[in-house]
């Protein structure tokens, strides 16, 4: 089996399990409420926020599987540090296209339910889930993600210069 076809098959695994329940499953039979709009601007944008998380999300989880040898999954996490693709931009992108991804669902499921629960799930999603992952790849990837984390935002996508 090729060497990349296993994180592959992994990440594809670790997606439809945790992201597809938690950003896909649980928003759609969970948070409906409301008939949600079907034309106009507001339901465009709702699609175009569903499309973009998704890309974001499976492009960040493509460079995880094909540049790390590895998954989103603590329990199969990458070999190598993953600094290309849109984490050349931004630490979390993974995060990020998740949000997007919830925002897209808030609006076509007719519900402000994620909207009104987007302040309390930063503030956990940083201290619950980032700041163990953050420790863990400084442990395994020292140095590297260091500079790593001095040149890229956590979250929004300005490049910090390396020069002092």
């Amino acid at each position: 089996m090729p060497r990349v076809l296993t994180p592959l098959l992994k990440t594809l695994l670790f997606t439809i399990l945790v992201p597809g329940f938690v950003a896909g499953y649980f928003p759609y039979v969970l948070l409906a409420g409301e008939p949600a709009p079907t034309h106009g601007p507001l339901a465009w944008f709702g699609v175009f926020s569903l499309v973009i998380g998704a890309c974001i999300y499976l492009a960040t989880a493509w460079e995880f599987a094909v540049r790390g040898l590895g998954t989103p999954a603590p329990i199969a996490p990458t070999k190598f540090l993953v600094a290309s693709g849109l984490h050349r931009h931004v630490r979390n992108p993974m995060y990020l296209g998740l949000s997007v991804l919830l925002l897209g669902w808030a609006i076509n499921l007719g519900t402000l339910t994620p909207l009104v629960l987007a302040p309390l799930f930063i503030p956990l999603i940083r201290y619950v889930q980032i700041r163990p992952e953050e420790h863990a790849l400084r442990a395994r990837f020292g140095e590297d993600y260091a500079r790593y984390c001095r040149r890229v935002n956590r979250w929004l996508g300005r490049r910090r210069s390396t020069t002092p």
